[in-house]
């Protein structure tokens, strides 16, 4: 049940982005799954560049096993997340679904409209980008100034610079002990000098 309502609304989203389906055409007949621990989806791509919701068992071309911790960086379009990604099968129709899931945007005011009205939903979506934006801003203020009293009030973190300085102590006291080994090795080797 769940793989059908999956499927009608990536359809939604590829209609949305009409410039997709063209795209995705060209792998008609093949099947993609998705593993998100627990569940598995799968999806043959009709001629038209639409999803049809296919059996998790049957002939996959392509797979993406996707950690559920990568579900929220996935969503905000973080490169590393997607690098995170184990993928294995056909590479033209697994870079074709990452390029996709990269480009594609949801148009919420578009669907919002339908219930709202245009003017309504824009304002809808303008509020929101603005306190997520403002909710942003102040988790990075936080980041900064609890780093900063960590660093600088209560020293409980280094600096890198502190921490860089610390390491080429360390390796200039791990090569005098070389040299210092080396030199107490030639005076007992060679008891006359």
């Amino acid at each position: 049940m769940f793989a059908h309502f999956s499927a009608a609304a990536l359809n939604h989203l590829l209609l949305q982005n009409g410039w997709a389906l063209p795209r995705l055409a060209r792998f008609a007949g093949k099947t993609a799954q998705f593993s998100i621990a627990p569940f598995s989806f799968a999806y043959t791509v009709l001629p038209d560049g639409t999803l049809l919701s296919a059996d998790p068992a049957s002939n996959i071309d392509a797979r993406c096993v996707i950690a559920p911790s990568l579900l929220p960086r996935l969503a905000t379009h973080d490169e590393l997340a997607h690098a995170a990604i184990q993928s294995t099968g056909d590479a033209a129709l697994l870079a074709e679904i990452f390029f996709l899931s990269r480009n594609m945007r949801w148009d919420v005011a578009e669907d919002l409209s339908r219930v709202t009205g245009d003017i309504a939903a824009e304002r809808i979506v303008e509020t929101v980008q603005s306190k997520q934006h403002q909710l942003v801003t102040s988790a990075s203020n936080l980041a900064q100034a609890t780093a900063e009293y960590w660093t600088e009030e209560k020293p409980l973190l280094s600096k890198p610079t502190q921490i860089n300085t610390f390491m080429q102590q360390v390796d200039t006291l791990r090569d005098d002990i070389a040299r210092l080994e080396q030199r107490i090795k030639r005076l007992t080797s060679n008891p006359e000098k």
